[in-house]
């Protein structure tokens, strides 16, 4: 694993801290998680892909205020750090009303302001 430990561990946080958002339905805690900037991405599951601040904001409002909830157990975690730019491949494993989907995640952040924030998101579900 590329970077320094406690550059990884704060990776780590700020990941974990993105799940913990989605499973608390915190759309402030969300939007601070991210850099809102033009050349943010996300692609959620099933969705197209979204570049650019406002419309990646309308998602997470989108999801956050529908009144699911979501639990997410974080599995096979690699984290990876160069310089200001860090990525974090995972599997999200999410219970929803008694149901499971496996979601294969890559998380990019980016070092800004001495805090990291997300720049990309990308999740595919994996078909069982």
């Amino acid at each position: 694993m590329g970077g320094h430990l406690l550059d990884r561990e704060a990776v780590r946080a700020a990941n974990l801290a993105y799940y913990q958002a989605f499973e608390d339905n915190d759309i402030d805690v969300m939007y601070s998680l991210w850099e809102h900037a033009e050349r943010a991405t996300c692609v959620h599951p099933g969705w197209p892909m979204l570049r650019g601040w406002p419309p990646i904001a309308a998602s997470w409002f989108t999801l956050l205020t529908n009144g699911e909830q979501n639990q997410f157990i974080v599995t096979n975690e690699v984290i990876e750090v160069v310089g200001d730019v860090a990525w974090v491949t995972c599997d999200e494993n999410i219970l929803n009303n008694g149901a499971g989907a496996t979601v294969a995640a890559l998380n990019m952040f980016v070092l800004s302001n001495s805090q990291w924030r997300l720049v990309t998101h990308l999740g595919s579900q994996v078909r069982g």
